[in-house]
């Protein structure tokens, strides 16, 4: 039988299913994996608005028709509750009163002279009521004309009259002098109020008094006030975000150009939404406002919950119908995992539920790998290169 022939360079098939056999059995395809980890997280809502006072007071004067006289303070002024702010010209009512008070010494020397003639009045009274009861007496007894009785009790009658109309005299001057008195005290009042104060403590903002310009409320507020200087941030809040918002929750306040956040917390919540914007209100009260000015823009974020969870990176989370979930891996095979999901911070979500600190998870839901497929899970370093993953 003649051998079989053997070509110079040819590889036994033995040796071909050595060579292949390691390809076969070649390392699953590499994907960058990331763990699941414990870190703070903080859920914000972002709003921006602007710094108004938290009250405005209009001073108005209470005087109307008087020029102002002069103005003792201007835009920018920190003044004190009762500190005078303008005067107003005050001729007109000083000679008023001068004319109530010659007014009231006549009523007075009225009352005198009344008086006096009541006295006399008194006194003649008392003799003709005399003289009639002697007459009447008389002629009851027969020895006086009954005419000259009547006649007699007749005068007594309109002596005790004339009393009686100068009694009334009397009261009559005396209501007059009560209604002068009333009088000199309205010009008093008037007087007291050409000084034009501040009713409360507070920052000057506006003025609009004038020297020489007669004082009306009709013109408008002579000065305009932060009561207290105290200012406060009016921050739009889209409507999804109204319901994660409560009063007292802490606020940091960005200013345009300020090196450092301003503090705050949310004072109140208004109960209605602007029905063109959508927005809805939050009055954000400052903790310091040193350096703020009314009319500022700025930006806030209200800090709405802040804790310790597990994290994942916003890239391994595929959102379905179903829900969120992430390819897990375990033991070289990723299986797709149902999770729940909490705070967005960054580029981190809070995991609720589904992972646990430490878990091996695909580094971005969109690669091309399915569910119960192998893989080698790697990770990328800071300087871009990769390397395996020891689970």
């Amino acid at each position: 039988m003649t051998a079989p022939l053997v070509l110079a360079g040819a590889v036994p098939a033995s040796a071909q299913e050595a060579e292949t056999a390691p390809a076969r059995g070649a390392q699953p395809p590499a994907i960058v994996a990331v763990r699941a980890s414990v870190a703070d997280i903080t859920d914000r809502v972002l709003t921006n608005g602007m710094i108004m006072a938290v009250e405005e007071v209009l001073v108005a004067p209470q005087v109307e028709g008087l020029a102002i006289e002069s103005l003792e303070a201007d835009i920018g002024d920190q003044v004190e509750a009762g500190s005078v702010l303008a005067t107003l010209s005050s001729d007109q009512l000083i000679l008023q009163r001068s004319q109530l008070d010659a007014n009231r010494a006549k009523a007075l020397a009225a009352i005198a002279q009344l008086g006096a003639q009541l006295a006399e009045v008194q006194s003649t009274t008392q003799e003709t009521v005399k003289t009639a009861e002697r007459a009447r007496q008389l002629a009851d007894q027969g020895t006086y004309s009954t005419v000259q009785a009547d006649q007699a009790e007749a005068q007594a009658t309109a002596a005790l009259a004339r009393i009686r109309s100068v009694e009334e005299s009397i009261k009559v001057a005396q209501a007059d002098v009560t209604l002068i008195d009333a009088q000199i005290e309205d010009v008093e009042l008037r007087l007291a109020r050409t000084e034009v104060k501040a009713p409360v403590s507070g920052v000057i903002t506006a003025r609009g008094a004038r020297v020489g310009a007669i004082a009306s409320a009709a013109s408008g507020p002579l000065f305009t006030m932060i009561k207290d200087g105290r200012l406060e941030m009016r921050a739009d809040i889209a409507e999804a975000d109204m319901h994660r918002i409560a009063e007292g929750q802490s606020v940091k306040i960005h200013l345009i150009g300020a090196a450092e956040p301003v503090s705050g917390k949310i004072r109140r919540i208004e109960p209605t939404l602007n029905t063109t914007t959508r927005l809805g209100l939050a009055r954000i009260e400052i903790e310091d406002g040193a350096g703020l000015r009314a009319g500022m823009f700025a930006d806030a974020q209200i800090l709405v919950a802040q804790r310790q969870a597990i994290t994942a990176p916003v890239t391994s989370i595929n959102m379905g119908a179903d829900g969120a979930d992430v390819l897990k891996i375990e033991d070289g095979v990723a299986t797709r995992t149902p999770v729940k999901t909490g705070i967005r911070e960054g580029g981190r979500v809070e995991i609720t539920e589904g992972l646990a600190e430490g878990d091996l998870i695909v580094a971005k839901a969109g690669a091309f790998v399915r569910n119960g497929d192998r893989v080698t899970p790697v990770e990328e370093t800071d300087s871009g290169q990769v390397a395996a993953i020891t689970e």
